[in-house]
């Protein structure tokens, strides 16, 4: 009999090994390849067979729990780049999930013993075990089934309880700030103290005797794996609920974004508008006068003073805006972002002859310039990049439209310097800025905007261009249309 419960143990302790590897190795990047199971198995064996008796002794409790943890994080540091915050709430989260469902399991399935027993003796009474040795035999094919299916249960409560977490902390890569450790390490920590705190307290002595202390008092035996069930839902909801905080931080964090953008569209639009077309009659008028000037110059002596009016001239053609799409904000938006990104980078070019937007287009002005604006500033930033790695690389920046019945496809094409990080379940390219709670939205809000249009965004590389295509239907969004 002690043989079948170290072969059940053995198994149960290989099979956590398993799902500390499983668990670990769905957030941190491994350092080498391999398994490493045997070596949990062994630490663990290692840690059971040098824990003193006396579970009441708190010493014990504190000192076993303390080693356990110290295991784990040796491991995930040895095996894994664990040199991040997210490591801790990795190694206690999995104690506290290991320690629950031991003692839930243990728990509730202990109850099975008395009343095997009962079944056994009853058998007996009726003459079914006839002998002392089938008495023997059934006694122990019980205790060894009810020892099966406790290890069982500790094995499936442990496994979908990290598979829950690992399914709901979506954002792997995010960088966990010290309160929001706090946050999602607080209900992990709860669970070990309630956990370490049965080890003390769940064996107490009568008469010298060892009793379980459900034994004295039978309401135990739910409220305890009542207490256990509670604290588990409280870390893997903590877990949803962080994942949810944070998408909701990104949500907001992109509304200021569009916000400021459409606020800063609409403060340009009216202004530049009728700078322009003071600039357009202005140049009329100037062209006319300076025509009339040089002919009257054009006798002897006149070489200069022609020359200087053909130089206001061409400073007059400078004058000229450089994008024609016949949208206002777009136009307004391109001129803008080309002037400031031909400061750091004079040989940009940046070709938007191809973006044309139909008459009398249902999609609001600034919602296309909010999907422009996030795409060029993607697209000069990607060229900044470029030039600074590789200063004679040719630096592009290429815009586009096409219409398909009631589709509008906006099409932004740019070089970059072919480091595009794609990580495993993420939509959109990771951003290297160092503050990524703040960038990397750009993309996040394109899509945001397409969607109010039953649209959607894609993007690919070929070779080393990266190039981004937005598709949307050319009608109300669906909000104006419920409004009218």
């Amino acid at each position: 009999m002690f043989k079948m419960v170290d072969v059940l143990y053995a198994f149960l302790t290989v099979f956590q090994g398993y799902c500390l590897q499983y668990f670990l190795g769905s957030f941190l990047e491994t350092r080498m390849r391999g398994r490493w199971n045997r070596l949990y198995v062994a630490l663990r064996t290692a840690v059971v067979w040098c824990s003193p008796p006396g579970y009441e002794d708190y010493r014990v409790a504190a000192g076993t729990l303390a080693l356990s943890l110290c295991i784990l994080s040796a491991l995930a540091a040895c095996f894994y780049k664990a040199f991040r915050p997210v490591t801790v709430f990795l190694v206690v989260s999995f104690q506290a999930l290991l320690d629950i469902s031991r003692y839930a399991a243990v728990i509730l399935l202990n109850a099975m013993d008395g009343r095997v027993l009962d079944i056994i003796n009853w058998c007996t009474g009726k003459g079914m075990l006839p002998s002392e040795k089938s008495f023997g035999m059934a006694v122990k094919i019980g205790v060894a089934g009810t020892q099966l299916i406790q290890y069982a249960g500790i094995a499936l409560l442990l496994y979908f309880s990290l598979r829950k977490i690992v399914q709901n902390f979506r954002e792997k890569d995010y960088f966990i700030s010290r309160t929001e450790l706090l946050f999602i390490l607080t209900p992990s920590a709860v669970g070990l103290m309630i956990c370490m705190l049965l080890r003390i307290i769940m064996i107490t002595l009568e008469d010298g005797v060892p009793k379980m202390l459900y034994d004295r008092y039978p309401i135990l035996v739910l409220v305890i794996p009542a207490i256990l069930l509670l604290s588990l839902l409280s870390i893997l909801y903590g877990v949803k609920l962080f994942q949810d905080m944070i998408c909701w931080n990104r949500e907001k964090s992109g509304r200021i974004v569009l916000e400021n953008q459409i606020s800063s569209l609409q403060e340009h639009m009216e202004e530049m508008e009728r700078i322009y077309s003071g600039i357009r009659g202005m140049k009329h008028d100037m062209k006319n006068t300076l025509a009339v000037i040089q002919r009257l110059s054009a006798g002897e002596g006149g070489g200069e003073l022609q020359e200087y009016l053909s130089e206001l001239n061409r400073g007059l053609e400078k004058l000229e805006v450089r994008f024609r799409t016949g949208n206002t904000v777009v136009d307004t938006l391109l001129n803008m972002k080309y002037h400031e990104a031909v400061r750091d980078m004079p040989d940009l070019r940046m070709d938007a002859d191809k973006l044309l937007l139909p008459q009398g287009i249902q999609i609001h002005s600034y919602d296309i310039g909010v999907i422009l604006g996030n795409a060029v500033d993607n697209a000069i930033e990607a060229c900044r990049k470029l030039k600074a790695k590789e200063p004679g690389a040719d630096a592009f920046i290429r815009i586009s439209s096409l219409q398909k019945g009631n589709l509008l496809i906006l099409k932004v094409e740019n070089s970059f310097n072919g480091r595009l990080v794609l990580k495993a379940k993420e939509e959109f390219p990771v951003t290297d800025k160092a503050d990524r709670k703040s960038h990397g939205i750009g993309l996040v809000n394109i899509k945001s905007t397409a969607e109010k249009y039953q649209g959607t965004m894609d993007f690919r590389v070929k070779d080393r261009v990266f190039i981004l295509s937005v598709m949307m239907k050319n009608e109300r969004r669906e909000e104006d249309a419920k409004r009218s």
